[in-house]
């Protein structure tokens, strides 16, 4: 029996508005919260994709990256007493002298906050993160680095092969970084470019810090990242 064309059409609007609230499902989960065949779930996310109603991806969907992710302001609000506390945990294993990587994310800029207001001492760093480069850019110690890329501007982020390829000329006594989630599996992220220089950094970091807050615990993401054997 063929579902009349308005029940198709509020299913497909209900699916819309739960990928604007959580930016990526996999495929199981959108048939567990709708109630619908995977055949059907795949049928509707196609039609959505057509219309540019959001990005399909390898076993889900998201919502495009720079126009729907939360600001870095307004991700700054969230959880912020959590974010304080992982950086100043983070800030006791950084040494003077040492060349550390600073990745993405709020959390990870608490930490550059943390570093300007109390460095070890003389510090190299190499970063993506925009705000964590402005705040450590005044600190007379800290010796400060950005990779070059685009400019993903509503993150705060530099992105792209250039990442990768400055990432590749440099050798880290660690590197903190920052994911979307984290389950069973391992460690998600939301963009497929932040995973490849995220992996490009733990290739050559000796050792590296994922700093995750509460929030971020049984979650995935768009991109499978890591699993916990190689953290």
């Amino acid at each position: 029996m063929k579902v009349p064309r308005a029940i198709v059409e509020a299913r497909r609007l209900k699916l819309e508005k739960l990928l604007s609230a959580h930016r990526y499902l996999p495929i199981h989960e959108i048939c567990r919260r709708l109630g619908i065949s995977e055949a059907t779930a795949r049928r509707d996310l196609e039609c959505l994709a057509r219309q540019g109603r959001l990005t399909r991806t390898h076993g889900g969907a998201l919502r495009e990256f720079n126009e729907r992710f939360p600001s870095f302001s307004e991700r700054q609000k969230r959880s912020s007493s959590a974010k304080e506390v992982l950086a100043r945990a983070a800030l006791r294993a950084i040494e003077a002298g040492r060349t550390i990587f600073l990745d993405s994310g709020t959390t990870v800029a608490a930490l550059a906050s943390e570093l300007a207001a109390a460095p070890p001492g003389a510090l190299r760093v190499l970063t993506v993160n925009l705000p964590a480069a402005e705040i450590l850019s005044g600190c007379r110690e800290v010796e400060v680095h950005l990779t070059g890329g685009q400019i993903f501007q509503r993150q705060s982020v530099l992105l792209g092969e250039a990442v990768v390829r400055t990432v590749e000329r440099w050798n880290f006594d660690v590197a903190f970084l920052s994911a979307e989630g984290m389950d069973a599996e391992g460690l998600w992220n939301s963009q497929l470019e932040i995973v490849a220089h995220q992996h490009a950094v733990v290739r050559r970091a000796r050792n590296h810090v994922f700093m995750l807050d509460r929030t971020k615990l049984g979650r995935q993401a768009a991109h499978f990242l890591l699993p916990w054997a190689a953290v």
